[in-house]
């Protein structure tokens, strides 16, 4: 999206970013961006929470009339709550999952290998398997 926002403003089209991956987002060098400091698929915050949801995307709004320089950055004014351990377990690799996840690796690149031979150009989302 970053690649995006930067063609759009380009040629005259204002955006924002709403993004939890600031180094990411920033390597990029958007014009304008609302970090939020939650799991990565959550830019917007908690599933559900609508009123956070409204004023994180008022906020990322407001960038529009206060961002005075490119690349303006602004963090959201949330966390994702007292529990901040998506944090520690997110990407975890240990002794504790690291077979299970060896062994969904395998059984995805297996099911990608015979999609490829049944002559799929395209493997589907994990999440529609």
């Amino acid at each position: 999206m970053s690649l995006v926002a930067r063609h759009l403003e380009a040629n005259g089209i204002p955006t924002v970013i709403i993004g939890s991956a600031m180094d990411v987002v920033l390597h990029c060098g958007v014009p304008r961006y609302l970090h939020t400091d939650f799991p990565l698929g959550n830019p917007c915050g908690k599933p559900y929470d609508t009123e956070m949801q409204l004023k994180i995307v008022q906020q990322a709004l407001g960038l529009f009339g206060s961002a005075r320089e490119a690349n303006a950055v602004e963090r959201a004014a949330f966390s994702w709550g007292e529990d901040n351990r998506w944090r520690d377990a997110y990407s975890r690799v240990d002794d504790s999952n690291r077979q299970r996840l060896q062994q969904l690796g395998e059984e995805r690149r297996a099911l990608q290998a015979t999609r490829k031979e049944s002559g799929d150009k395209r493997a589907p989302m994990i999440s529609q398997e």
